[in-house]
């Protein structure tokens, strides 16, 4: 008994310690007249701290348009790049500098450069999910949410799209009408997705439709009931009168979705599904970045202007 009361007595103060940090985080996001924003895979603490959650372009455009001082974008960092190419004039911190992507890391400016010569001609398309100097060698960016549309408005024939791969072929899928010459990147976590288990949690769960994110492989994509960004997921989970859903992307889009749906159960087909760079943000961390005003990210104008020109050209194309 003893014991068991000590366990609890832990888990109590760690609790404790959490609201206090939450609240000192607040106190001091006031002060700072700062935007608190949250990615959707981020910790569950730390996406009930941010004032807005969402996926990594609408929260760029949200850090853009407020009339705060100061943005802490709790994601990584391709992510905070893009809110400082949208608002140059805020201050842009993020609070792990070592939250990467390994996505966006496997193509270089350098990379990309070389792949446009060897194919002279073609119009580069590159998911958000890249670093501001890869955007700056687009002639366009995409989201998982719009790519299809953005692909169609192109008067081009031959398409270049970087870095993802399952993201291109999934385009392609859509827009058979065009090439689409895919670079060999991807999203370790969708792409370990196993299709055992997925079909394995379909068997088990047969009334449950199987929602997956585009940048899951062509085999996955296969199974899926539903395919759409993390946005589209929430929206889909939530008009759709299903009681079960079978969520195929990163394990953090669950807060929300049990948030927004106490009533209804979300099912992961694995366990693999969770991205140790977006786990890397702790409460802990929001507050020596709002304490110390660091790490500060920050876009050098040559590349910025440029990567800003890929994304309007994004932003302009209609949505359905």
């Amino acid at each position: 008994m003893r014991g068991s009361v000590r366990i609890h007595r832990r888990e109590r103060d760690d609790s404790m310690d959490q609201e206090q940090l939450k609240q000192q985080i607040k106190q001091l996001a006031v002060e700072r007249n700062a935007l608190l924003m949250a990615h959707n895979y981020q910790r569950d603490e730390v996406q009930e701290i941010a004032e807005i959650t969402g996926d990594s372009l609408a929260l760029s455009m949200e850090a853009a348009k407020t009339d705060k001082d100061v943005i802490v974008f709790c994601g990584v960092h391709f992510m905070a790049e893009s809110a400082a190419i949208l608002a140059p004039e805020k201050t842009v911190l993020l609070p792990r500098v070592d939250a990467g992507c390994p996505m966006a890391d496997m193509i270089t400016a350098d990379q990309l450069r070389q792949f446009k010569a060897e194919h002279p001609g073609a119009t580069v398309v590159t998911y958000v999910n890249s670093t501001a100097a890869v955007k700056a060698e687009s002639d366009i960016c995409c989201t998982s949410s719009n790519a299809v549309n953005v692909a169609r408005s192109l008067n081009a024939d031959q398409l270049l799209m970087v870095p993802d791969r399952n993201l291109g072929r999934y385009i392609a899928k859509h827009v058979p009408e065009k090439e689409c010459i895919c670079w060999d990147g991807y999203c370790p976590t969708h792409d370990r997705l196993e299709v055992e288990k997925v079909k394995q949690a379909k068997t088990e769960h047969p009334e449950a439709p199987f929602v997956a994110h585009p940048e899951c492989t062509p085999e996955i994509l296969a199974l899926a009931d539903h395919i759409c960004s993390t946005s589209g997921m929430y929206e889909y989970c939530r008009t759709n009168p299903a009681q079960k859903f079978i969520i195929g992307t990163e394990m953090g889009i669950l807060w929300r979705l049990k948030k927004e749906n106490p009533q209804k159960e979300f099912i992961l087909p694995s366990k693999a599904l969770i991205c140790p760079n977006m786990k890397l943000t702790t409460l802990e961390d929001v507050l020596k970045c709002l304490q110390t005003m660091k790490p500060r990210i920050i876009v050098d104008e040559a590349t910025r202007e440029k990567a800003k020109l890929s994304l309007d050209r994004m932003l302009a194309v209609p949505r359905d």
